[in-house]
């Protein structure tokens, strides 16, 4: 589906879960808004925040911001499973409400995925509330397929991502498991990988990845138990040569 004057132009929808993140989310929006590509929609999926959230959201008074009002029962997946079935971008983006893009973004990554992949993801400069910024550059491209993925661990970012729409809807998006939560984005990436290899990783930082107290992933046990379950999962439909049940004791390790 496309949008604006230019019929051939593609249209990126942009998926926002958010709770509570009244104080990170106009940031967010307003690095959306920013963009030099200005063919997008932009889906807010509020799990019933009790801040300033709603009027945050209202206040752009933009019609290319769309607020839906989603209990997730704690899972943001399901967040992110709501927004992807209410888009209708060719391509979809994904932006955690604590974190920002660059205006460049979304123009360095459709360009990208014009070229024929079919996701895309760029470098982060991690910002900490203590801790000096650091410039994370994932992949590269050999590092992304399936197997990879799998004994190494991931390398893909989920607010550095934008992804083909329909490869979403073929793989039905974010597993929802409750033993997945901090880890459902490498699931899906470990699927993605295992249906396509169209995977390109831009090497520029095109946005931020905020670290601190309210981080789902700054529980480091819980992320490890669900990367551990991520895992096991896959490692499940495996074949249990001797050689795989060694390389799955030595990932296991590394988890």
């Amino acid at each position: 589906m496309t949008t604006g004057e230019e019929s051939n132009v593609p249209l990126v929808s942009i998926v926002i879960p958010t709770f509570n993140h009244a104080l990170f989310l106009k940031g967010a929006i307003d690095s959306v808004r920013n963009q030099t590509y200005p063919h997008w929609q932009a889906i807010i999926v509020n799990n019933f925040s009790t801040d300033d959230t709603i009027n945050i959201v209202t206040g752009f008074n933009d019609d290319r911001i769309h607020l839906i009002n989603f209990h997730n029962e704690g899972l943001i997946a399901a967040s992110r499973n709501q927004g992807i079935h209410h888009s209708d971008g060719e391509y979809v983006a994904f932006l955690d409400s604590d974190d920002v893009w660059y205006p460049e973004k979304l123009a360095a990554c459709i360009s990208a995925l014009h070229d024929g992949n079919d996701l895309v993801c760029h470098g982060e400069l991690w910002v900490g509330e203590s801790a000096k910024p650091r410039q994370i550059m994932y992949g590269p491209r050999s590092r992304a397929t399936y197997s990879k993925l799998l004994y190494r661990g991931n390398c893909i970012s989920t607010s550095a991502t934008v992804v083909r729409r329909s490869i979403l809807m073929e793989l039905g998006g974010f597993s929802e498991r409750v033993d997945f939560v901090t880890a459902e984005d490498y699931d899906l990436w470990l699927r993605i990988a295992k249906l396509t290899q169209r995977i390109e990783f831009i090497p520029r930082v095109l946005g931020e990845f905020r670290r601190h107290g309210g981080n789902a992933s700054n529980a480091v046990l819980r992320n490890m138990s669900a990367e551990l379950s991520v895992i096991s999962d896959h490692f499940s439909r495996q074949d249990s040569s001797i050689l795989n049940r060694l390389r799955q004791r030595k990932r296991r390790g590394r988890a």
